[in-house]
């Protein structure tokens, strides 16, 4: 199959998958490489717009000590950072992008407008998604789902590092762990799956979204999907 089955898509990368074997941090190869995989789906034509998580600089709900709502924001700007790092991959090889933040920032990027996003795709631009949703005490998933929802896209890929869609138990740490192939999101409520967090969840549930959880460890995963190769956990309403 060499035509795409998505036209419009939310591709949600965290914080993790941006920052390769170190962990933290951003490691430029392994963008380079995602942009490289983003050009692909342009070239095909598919309108692409990407929720980027903050995970490798700070997570909010991590900070015990420290106020949650302060912590959340102190993550939103480290997606900012994601966000523009991706931009800048992306550009140097020729993808035209644009950069929306849920807190304005006017010096680096446009406010979040939704007229604005969806025209950006039917250009043709590539539309990332900073600054989470701008509120703290909501994940970067959840804006995922929101922004899915309101750019009326048809499918969000949940790309994951170091696991390869969702499973009943830690693959890393059961060997016995069971891999899902397609699932209902009310059983993902119900088996308390950690693939998104439950909010994120109700709501591609309740906006008929359907979500593919997959690896981006391996290349051309994303690529892939978008061609309607099974690959990884499909997730849809009942």
């Amino acid at each position: 199959m060499t035509e795409p089955i998505y036209k419009r898509i939310v591709l949600k990368l965290s914080g993790e998958a941006l920052s390769g074997e170190k962990g933290y941090g951003i490691d430029i190869n392994t963008v380079n490489k995602i942009s490289e995989e983003i050009k692909k789906l342009r070239e095909l034509d598919v309108q692409v717009a990407v929720v980027v998580g903050g995970g490798n600089f700070w997570r909010g709900r991590s900070a015990d000590e420290m106020d949650r709502a302060t912590s959340d924001y102190m993550g939103m700007l480290g997606t900012v950072i994601n966000a523009l790092a991706l931009q800048d991959s992306l550009e140097k090889i020729g993808v035209v992008t644009r950069v929306q933040t849920a807190i304005e920032m006017r010096q680096i990027a446009e406010p979040y407008i939704r007229r604005r996003a969806i025209r950006h795709l039917e250009k043709g631009r590539v539309v990332i998604f900073a600054a989470g949703s701008g509120n703290p005490y909501f994940s970067t998933d959840t804006t995922a789902a929101l922004r899915a929802a309101e750019i009326e896209a048809e499918v969000i890929l949940l790309a994951k590092k170091g696991v390869d869609g969702v499973y009943d138990s830690d693959p890393k740490i059961n060997d016995s762990a069971k891999k899902f192939d397609r699932l209902n999101y009310i059983d993902i409520l119900n088996m308390g799956l950690g693939v998104m967090d439950s909010t994120a969840t109700s709501l591609c549930m309740d906006n008929k979204i359907p979500l593919i959880v997959f690896g981006i460890d391996k290349p051309n995963n994303i690529v892939d999907v978008v061609l309607g190769k099974k690959i990884g956990t499909y997730v849809k309403e009942v």
